[in-house]
């Protein structure tokens, strides 16, 4: 089993990032603030004006320390990494089979299997522990989404075209999302939710879902690196310049077990309020500095519990879980698995 490394989120504004010795330190206004063994990252993000020193990032590079960077809200800006590693016969079967219409089709549909499985088991957990205490409609309205989701779930094995496949996609977040507000039950209406919107988030459910799908996709993309696949060529997110397609692919079977269920969490238990947002002129909502810090610590904390995993039949940290779906994905495409075996909450 391979080892769980720390990610190293940097927020403070004006921050210095450099090397001595075997460690990275952080000075802010010439004082030094934080020293950590360089050995223990996994990976290195920076939020808004944080500066990295040269001699930091090749030494990154060389140990296989990815360096991203974000903007202080959250937006994905540049990534620093070091020379491309992995089996060049992996990354052409890859491409391959991203470009073949059958073999591309069967993993978009294992991905949106695991993506539709979780979901639903999102919807159950809500009705079976509080749907006593909802309304009529409301309970009605889960019941209704929960069946909605195992239909297309159905529809996904039989269905052979991958066009299709990204539609019933489509349908499934519709239905999900639909009723994802009466999964929310504080009464403040700062934290009402009427539908996904991004680029940016017009209310603070969505600022939430953003900056923890941020942090997914970038563990997502560490982990396809570490096994030596290509996060750029994905098969349910085609091929754009500069998006991490693959990455993408990856998350969709974590996005409802880990950032979903984590925003709910925080917004029911009252761990985030209205003054951790920050309302602009043109309806962007956007999070506070401190907000963030309190969310990165959260997320890390969450990526440390164990669960198990059904198809290794192990229990392992949520943060391997990303590595553990990469491994098994570049084993499918290797010919060692017949099928891509997707990650199913249980």
């Amino acid at each position: 089993m391979r080892r769980q490394l720390n990610t190293l989120y940097v927020t403070t504004e004006g921050a210095w990032l450099h090397k001595d010795g075997a460690n990275m330190v952080m000075d802010v206004d010439q004082q030094e603030r934080a020293r950590i063994p360089i050995h223990m990252l996994e990976s290195l993000v920076c939020f808004g004006r944080v500066m990295v020193s040269p001699p930091l990032l090749g030494y990154c590079a060389e140990q296989g320390i990815s360096v991203c960077f974000l903007s202080p809200n959250g937006k994905f800006l540049a990534r620093v990494e070091g020379p491309v590693s992995g089996n060049v016969l992996l990354r052409r079967e890859q491409y391959r089979r991203s470009d073949d219409v059958e073999g591309c089709a069967a993993i978009v549909r294992h991905v949106l299997v695991g993506k539709l499985f979780n979901q639903r088991v999102v919807l159950g957990r809500a009705l079976r522990d509080h749907g006593d205490s909802m309304s009529a409609q409301a309970s009605t309205e889960l019941r209704q989404a929960y069946q909605r989701l195992e239909r297309i779930s159905r529809k996904l094995l039989t269905e052979p075209e991958s066009q299709v496949l990204r539609g019933l996609e489509g349908e499934a977040a519709q239905a999900y999302f639909g009723v994802f507000d009466h999964l929310i039950r504080v009464p403040n209406p700062m934290f009402r939710f009427d539908g996904r919107n991004r680029r940016p988030p017009r209310d603070a459910v969505n600022a939430l879902l953003s900056f923890f799908y941020t942090l997914l996709t970038h563990d997502c993309r560490s982990a396809l690196e570490t096994v030596g696949l290509d996060p750029a060529v994905g098969f349910l997110h085609r091929d754009r310049p500069g998006r991490p397609s693959l990455a993408l692919d990856l998350m969709e079977e974590f996005r409802a077990f880990l950032a979903d269920r984590l925003v709910l969490s925080m917004v029911n238990r009252r761990q985030v309020s209205e003054r951790d947002f920050q309302g602009m002129d043109n309806g962007v909502v956007l999070l506070r500095e401190e907000a963030r810090k309190n969310l990165l610590v959260a997320y890390q904390e969450r990526k440390r519990e164990e669960v198990l995993h059904a198809f290794v039949n192990e229990k392992m940290p949520i943060g391997l879980l990303p590595w553990m779906q990469a491994q098994l994905l570049a084993r499918h495409l290797r010919g060692d698995l017949d099928a891509y075996p997707p990650f199913l909450w249980k």
